[in-house]
């Protein structure tokens, strides 16, 4: 999944035709660590993942879309995309597929006692 998003994140930034810099300046995330995400060096926080969505004008669930592999009409709870921030102590389970055939989404999040 962090390859799929680095991807995802660098081809967004090129269809911008921005540069790292221009991007840690619109986003308030460092150059560095953009680098970092888009070469899936690190894993995405749910804080960068959030500013960098609202830089490109998108939901989280929208750039999540982006990246999750095709679309099955039913998926199993041992098989649903799980992402995790243990940072902030958040889950993130794709409980129903994304897709854009559909007119819904379900997700189920959690997170761990006295996070906010």
């Amino acid at each position: 999944m962090d390859q799929r998003i680095a991807k995802r994140l660098k081809a967004l930034r090129a269809e911008r035709e921005w540069s790292l810099d221009e991007l840690a300046r619109r986003s308030m995330v460092s150059r560095a660590t953009l680098s970092r995400l888009e070469n899936a060096e690190v894993s995405p926080t749910a804080q960068v993942l959030g500013k960098l969505c609202s830089t490109y004008g998108l939901t989280m669930s929208r750039l999540m879309h982006m990246v999750e592999d095709e679309f099955a009409p039913l998926i199993r709870r041992d098989a649903q995309a799980v992402w995790i921030d243990p940072s902030v102590g958040f889950k993130r389970r794709s409980v129903s597929p994304p897709a854009q055939t559909l007119a819904g989404e379900m997700l189920e999040c959690e997170l761990d006692p006295g996070a906010s």
